[in-house]
């Protein structure tokens, strides 16, 4: 332990450094030793850990903490009112990383962390960040605190086991680069794998000195943050003073971000004492009781003195507002520095590329963040950007960033165990295959994924009644499936859980009912009117023969002559109106106001037939008085539906339908059978149920048929919680 002077106007700031290591016990002993000087401000350490337990000392004694390197989140917590950080808390810094991850679309990372106070926490920020981006899977690897070459290879090797191949790597700095040593020994720096690094990885290179960056060979295609620092006359000033130190031999590393944030952190302190002292306070200690009373042997503590004006310079910190190297040096309200944002590195051919920059108010952009302010840059998707990267391999494109391990367990894929319509999907019972039409889109669709996904069918029903769809997709959700494939509907409620493929069928819900097919015969034309009709059709060709006879004989004498031949003209004359233009002429008046409204009449009596005849023809006759869902709501007959469907939800829920008038079906016996019988005998009025279902059903029995247009719109599709 030393001490230097400085000077700030007219006041003396004596400062007491102490080496601490990383050694929680040497730190907590060190702060008592340095504690009993009578300091009012403490500043650093450079542990996360060591800050832990010099932040409850110095609470106890209310001397203010500022810290230049301790980054765990949990330090902004209320616990320690009197810590401060001019550096990031690592909040923020996860929140970057999750951004970045979510950025390049990875949905499952593996985090190799060191298992301590600065470690965990920031890995359960880093966690809490990617569950709200809906990331499917997160693997915690922990190291210990002093970790060892045989705990680097243990610990990749068994990552190797896992799927992802995206890793973030939270740890110490180590000049060394251990863990990207290791992983290239064992062939994990190749183009399947994504390394990312928080700004430990920034901070010990950037530490190297020029002569030592050939240590950045085992770290090609490596993605990291740095803390952003603006570039300004100020730390260029200093930049070059710090070379001229380096040439004189009095420094010996290069300056990283934690340094600038450490000569920060001094003037911030100075800065506050000296407005502490220049506003008439004291610097005054007192014992405290609690101190005095507590029996300890040879510690001492009694010895221990309260800063007095604690509270006092602790706010004079808070209101900290100047331009330092780092930028603009002023708190939040949780006593952390206000954030700059973060740089976005990546190493290539053993040179440090920054390809972006993120920051809290614009997310990732190819320009500084304070370049940005004013500007019309937002933190929509479509805003974010970053220079392109190379990645382990040497390659451009994005990583998959996962793979099938070699132990990797097949994916489980629910399949409905189907009691009726096998033909989608069922189970043969002599060779207990799992086929239908359903499972031949799934194995096809397989055929076109570049590698292999071992998969394996489980059944979901006990195949003598339709499974519950609803609660097959449930179970996907609930991760006892990976998947299910099958005869799967996609609609609302079941998207709000998993995700469904693209549909591999169009259908929806359509309404059968009982139809007249007639057979062909040939006297069909003969149909379309009855009896009766024919009668009268026949009778007033006959009666308008005579009349016209009657009123044109005495004048024309195309209807004169021989007895036989007024007979023939008279019925030509009748029936061949229907045909062609009568040869006679009507002469008289009467007679022509008769053919006016003879034709008239002609004309309807032939429209009428020849609609009858088309519509026997080409279209079936209903039996019931259903023509389409409204008049099938309107009434209170029976309505059929397929167990397990999702129809019965649809018809109650959506279209409150009473429960009571719906029908469970089982089979298309069941189908035929409802139907047959009809609602006044027990059966249904009609069924409604998806289009590919009734197909099939029709198909098979030609005296139903589809009554009007499907009034839904769905599809089928596979569903996962990964597409």
């Amino acid at each position: 332990m030393y001490s230097t002077m400085r000077h700030l106007g007219f006041v003396s700031l004596f400062v007491l450094m102490v080496w601490v290591c990383q050694s929680c016990l040497v730190g907590c002993e060190k702060a008592f030793q340095v504690i009993e000087k009578e300091v009012v401000a403490i500043i650093g350490p450079q542990s996360s850990s060591i800050a832990h337990i010099i932040s409850a000392i110095a609470n106890g004694l209310q001397v203010p903490q500022v810290s230049y390197a301790a980054t765990d989140p949990t330090l902004s917590a209320l616990q320690f009112p009197f810590f401060l950080r001019t550096v990031q808390s690592d909040s923020n810094q996860m929140i970057a990383m999750a951004d970045l991850i979510d950025f390049y679309g990875w949905k499952e990372v593996i985090a190799i962390y060191v298992d301590d106070d600065y470690g965990r926490n920031g890995i359960s920020v880093l966690n809490n960040e990617l569950d709200r981006r809906m990331a499917k899977a997160f693997y915690k690897l922990p190291l210990p605190a002093h970790f060892a070459q045989s705990d680097i290879i243990s610990l990749l090797n068994n990552s190797k086991l896992l799927g992802p191949r995206v890793f973030v790597v939270h740890v110490n700095p180590d000049p060394q680069l251990r863990i990207f040593a290791f992983a290239e020994k064992l062939q994990m720096m190749t183009s399947d794998y994504v390394w990312l690094a928080t700004d430990w990885l920034s901070a010990t290179i950037d530490s190297f000195s020029p002569m030592n960056r050939t240590a950045l060979h085992s770290l090609q295609g490596v993605v990291g943050l740095r803390q952003h620092i603006p570039e300004s006359n100020q730390k260029k000033d200093f930049m070059s003073r710090w070379r001229k130190m380096q040439q004189k031999g009095l420094a010996t590393s290069q300056l990283n971000s934690y340094g600038l944030c450490a000569y920060d952190t001094v003037w911030t302190v100075a800065h506050s004492i000296d407005k502490f002292i220049n506003d008439g306070n004291n610097l005054t200690f007192s014992s405290s009781d609690k101190l005095n009373d507590i029996k300890t042997g040879e510690m001492h503590l009694e010895k221990l003195k309260v800063f007095d004006g604690g509270d006092i310079l602790l706010k004079e910190l808070l209101q900290t507002n100047f331009s330092g190297l780092t930028g603009q040096v002023h708190f939040s309200s949780d006593r952390n520095i206000v954030t700059s944002g973060y740089d976005v590195i990546n190493i290539d051919n053993m040179a440090v590329h920054t390809v972006g920059y993120w920051s809290g108010t614009f997310g990732f952009s190819v320009s500084p963040p304070e370049t940005l302010q004013g500007t019309q840059h937002g933190n929509s998707e479509i805003d974010q950007e970053l220079h392109s990267v190379t990645w382990p391999g040497g390659k451009i494109e994005r990583p998959r960033g996962w793979v099938i391990a070699d132990d990797e367990r097949p994916l489980r894929i629910g399949v409905p165990y189907r009691a009726s319509f096998v033909d989608f999907v069922t189970e043969l019972h002599d060779s207990h295959q799992i086929v239908g039409y359903c499972i031949d889109v799934f194995t096809e669709a397989l055929k076109l994924v570049p590698y292999y996904v071992p998969y394996k069918f489980e059944l979901f029903g006990n195949g003598r009644s339709n499974p519950n769809y609803g609660q097959l997709v449930k179970m996907v959700a609930d991760n006892v499936f990976d998947a299910a494939v099958g005869d799967i509907a996609i609609v609302k409620n079941r998207t709000e859980i998993v995700d469904f493929s693209q549909p591999y069928i169009t259908t929806g819900l359509v309404i059968v009912a009982p139809i007249r097919n007639p057979k062909s015969s040939a006297w069909v034309f003969l149909k379309p009117f009855t009896v009766d009709m024919w009668c009268m059709t026949a009778a007033a060709f006959v009666i308008i023969g005579i009349v016209i006879w009657i009123l044109e004989h005495r004048v024309n004498d195309d209807f004169r002559g021989p007895p036989r031949r007024q007979i023939v003209t008279m019925f030509m004359f009748s029936f061949s109106t229907l045909f062609k233009t009568n040869q006679e002429e009507t002469v008289s008046t009467l007679g022509r106001v008769v053919m006016v409204v003879w034709l008239f009449l002609l004309m309807v009596i032939t429209s009428s037939y020849t609609a009858n005849l088309t519509s026997i023809l080409t279209v079936q006759q209903l039996l019931s008085p259903i023509t389409g869902i409204d008049s099938l709501i309107a009434n209170t007959w029976p309505i059929g539906y397929q167990v397990g469907s999702f129809a019965y939800g649809y018809l109650s829920e959506n279209l409150n339908i009473h429960q009571s008038r719906l029908v469970e079906l089982h089979s298309p016996e069941e189908y035929e059978s409802a139907l047959r019988l009809g609602p006044d005998n027990g059966g249904v009025a009609a069924i409604v149920d998806e289009l590919p279902y009734v197909e099939l059903f029709l198909s098979k029995h030609t005296d139903f048929g589809i009554i009007g247009q499907p009034f839904t719109k769905r599809g089928w599709g596979f569903v996962s919680t990964f597409f």
